[in-house]
């Protein structure tokens, strides 16, 4: 049976695309007008994945995601999310989206993403050594938007044993302690990462942001940004 993704964006190009698109891979794919329509579908029918457009007239993306996590807590969200939206995107993420992807976006990214998700451990692992790097990975970002902190810490331990000298479990970790209210050491995490690679995306937009004067939880970032922020005069990231 094909996996069924519901899209809910008010815009009619948007919709008309993603469901040629999902339908020619071999998913069943179903369209909302907007946030009201879209709860109403899921109140009738199971989705595997739901892609939730951030700006949308009337409830906007941020509070159906809410009333979606409150429906169906274990619900598969995407957010889409145009330029200039990526901190509210990230807001998203921290209520329970699982991914969010970027206006424009290609075809292959939908799918890659789409794929990336259905793929996604959705239980816990009993041990973390029967899984490899990417796996580790994955479970790691899936503990974390289950706010199982503990258990994305041990993941994430285990992918930089696997692969010390990749910047992305260093970077997840700094969002993982974020999340905890542990700044300075997620300042520290970013910086790790991007000692490993200079140039990883990531790592940069997140330093960036939590070095501002006036920090706010708000906008992890995972696009590849690279403008440097100072603090009282000096340049935060330490680079």
């Amino acid at each position: 049976m094909s996996k069924a993704i519901l899209i809910a964006d008010d815009e009619k190009n948007i919709r008309v695309t993603l469901v040629q698109c999902l339908e020619g891979a071999g998913y069943s794919a179903d369209s909302a007008v907007d946030g009201e329509h879209a709860l109403e579908k899921l109140s009738r029918q199971d989705y595997d994945v739901v892609l939730l457009d951030m700006k949308m007239p009337g409830m906007d993306g941020i509070e159906t995601l809410r009333r979606i996590k409150q429906m169906k807590p274990d619900q598969p969200v995407i957010m889409i999310t145009a330029y200039g939206t990526i901190e509210t995107a990230v807001e998203a993420m921290k209520l329970g989206a699982v991914d969010y992807l970027q206006k424009p976006f290609t075809p292959e990214e939908i799918l890659g993403l789409v794929r990336k998700v259905l793929e996604r451990p959705k239980g816990l692992s009993a041990s973390h050594d029967k899984l490899d790097w990417p796996q580790l990975v994955e479970q790691a970002k899936a503990y974390i938007v289950q706010r199982k902190f503990h258990k994305a810490g041990e993941a994430l331990k285990a992918a930089v044993a696997s692969k010390p000298l990749s910047p992305e479990p260093y970077n997840l970790y700094g969002v993982l302690l974020e999340s905890l209210g542990e700044i300075d050491d997620a300042r520290k995490l970013y910086r790790a990462a991007l000692a490993i690679d200079p140039s990883y995306g990531p790592a940069n937009a997140n330093l960036e942001r939590v070095c501002k004067l006036k920090y706010s939880p708000v906008g992890i970032d995972l696009g590849d940004k690279r403008e440097e922020q100072t603090e009282g005069g000096q340049t935060c990231s330490g680079r």
